[in-house]
């Protein structure tokens, strides 16, 4: 018995150690009115100030504009040499709902069943996950977290990251339903739906088939939640259905998980049969049907640049250039990073890629702003340094998309200056010293 307590009192240290990080505080509020003076001011819709001046008050900007105009603030900051931007946003990440794969106990991705769009991701946000601190080092400052499954997975939020709970993260709860589309295509990849032989060498289905029957099931069920939408007062309450409420008046969007042109297709007849508002995640084929999303209003979410292309007939850099079709195509979309390895920190650097093979600097940051404060439905709280907006602000010693010079110094969330550290650099900081690294 004695060996079992050790066993469980180092697995219980063990964990403890792992999942948190206790000498980091959620900041206080914005006390002083501050001005940042001296810099260069990305505003993230593409305009840039040079020796700029943002100047935010309880929280919100006042001024972001040329100095000689700028008003007096009881704080100042000195950013000559600096960059400034708004807070880069991660339009789509488990964020919060799993700390390490590996470890079942930490992670609460998915739900059970094919059909959950009752399940709140935001309920299950973890606000205090040493993976937050990581990004904030980075300059992101908010994200997007999003239930993972089969076919409707439930509901996502957009939350902030300098909270104690989940209730302080909430930045725009349920904002999105979540449609994780099966493959259309009949060799294997798909989820769970490939081609090949079945257990024990029998033939296996035909996939195509089984995965429009499951698309034809998603279908089945919002006809019956419109229908259900359409009744009195007086009807019995079915909460799976309740919950599907805010796609048919549009303060909901749905998000569908889907890469290949086949699938989009199938998306686009979702708007024209629902009018549902639609987001396309992943879409690694979306710029073959840039000017069809388009005309359909279909927005994107491009989740990983720093991928091999998708078919073999593609050009070897065709995911860097993607997004620069989209741009052109009138489409809104966004960028993402979505590599389990990165857990989201390499966002500004995929940007940065992107920027190099067409987008340019101010439309890729855009894109991980702007862009996708829109998508995300946020833009009249973020995603640029305009008066008014949350004071989400980042400060860089370099170019943020650039992985050689990018160093984030400071960093605000709706005012309050947070901390700039994370476990990665505090053993960084260790060896430094132990090894007397000057």
């Amino acid at each position: 018995m004695k060996k079992i307590i050790v066993t469980l009192g180092a697995l219980v240290s063990f964990t403890a150690a792992v999942f948190a990080q206790d000498d980091v505080y959620p900041a206080a509020k914005q006390s002083k009115k501050t001005a940042i003076v001296g810099a260069t001011v990305h505003v993230g819709n593409g305009q840039v100030i040079e020796n700029g001046t943002v100047v935010f008050d309880n929280g919100k900007i006042v001024y972001a504009g040329d100095a000689a105009a700028a008003p007096k603030a009881e704080n100042t900051i000195d950013a000559k040499g600096k960059q400034v931007y708004p807070g880069l946003i991660l339009p789509s990440s488990n964020l919060g709902l799993q700390e390490i794969s590996g470890v079942r106990g930490s992670t609460d991705i998915n739900e059970i069943g094919e059909f959950n769009p009752s399940v709140r991701s935001i309920a299950a946000y973890k606000a205090e996950s040493v993976i937050v601190n990581t990004l904030r080092l980075n300059g992101i400052l908010l994200a997007h977290t999003v239930p993972g499954g089969q076919l409707i997975a439930g509901q996502s939020s957009v939350v902030q990251l300098d909270a104690w709970n989940y209730e302080d993260a909430a930045y725009k709860t349920d904002m999105g339903m979540h449609f994780y589309m099966p493959s259309l295509l009949s060799r294997g990849g798909g989820r769970g739906f490939g081609g090949g032989r079945g257990f024990g060498g029998a033939p296996a289905g035909d996939p195509i088939k089984e995965a429009l029957d499951k698309i034809e099931s998603v279908k089945a069920i919002f006809r019956e939640a419109k229908a259900y939408h359409q009744k009195g007062a007086d009807k019995q309450i079915n909460l799976k259905l309740e919950a599907t409420k805010g796609l048919f008046n549009n303060t909901q969007k749905l998000f569908v998980h889907c890469d290949q042109v086949k699938q989009m297709i199938v998306a686009i007849d979702f708007v024209k049969e629902f009018g549902f508002d639609v987001v396309v995640v992943g879409a690694s084929e979306s710029w073959q049907i840039a000017d069809l999303l388009k005309a359909n209003n279909i927005a994107v979410i491009l989740t990983q640049e720093h991928s091999l292309p998708t078919s073999d007939d593609d050009d070897i850099d065709q995911p860097y250039k993607a997004a620069s079709v989209l741009q052109k195509s009138g489409v809104l979309f966004c960028l993402n990073d979505d590599d389990p390895q990165n857990r989201g920190r390499n966002l500004m650097f995929n940007a940065g890629t992107a920027a190099a093979y067409g987008l340019g600097k101010e439309g890729a940051l855009q894109a991980i702003t702007l862009n996708a404060a829109k998508i995300l439905g946020v833009a009249d709280k973020t995603g640029s340094l305009e008066v008014g907006k949350d004071a989400n602000i980042v400060i860089s010693e370099g170019d943020i998309l650039d992985m050689k010079s990018s160093i984030v110094t400071d960093a605000f969330i709706q005012g309050r200056a947070v901390a700039i550290t994370s476990k990665h650099k505090q053993l960084y900081d260790r060896y430094k010293h132990k090894y007397e690294i000057k």
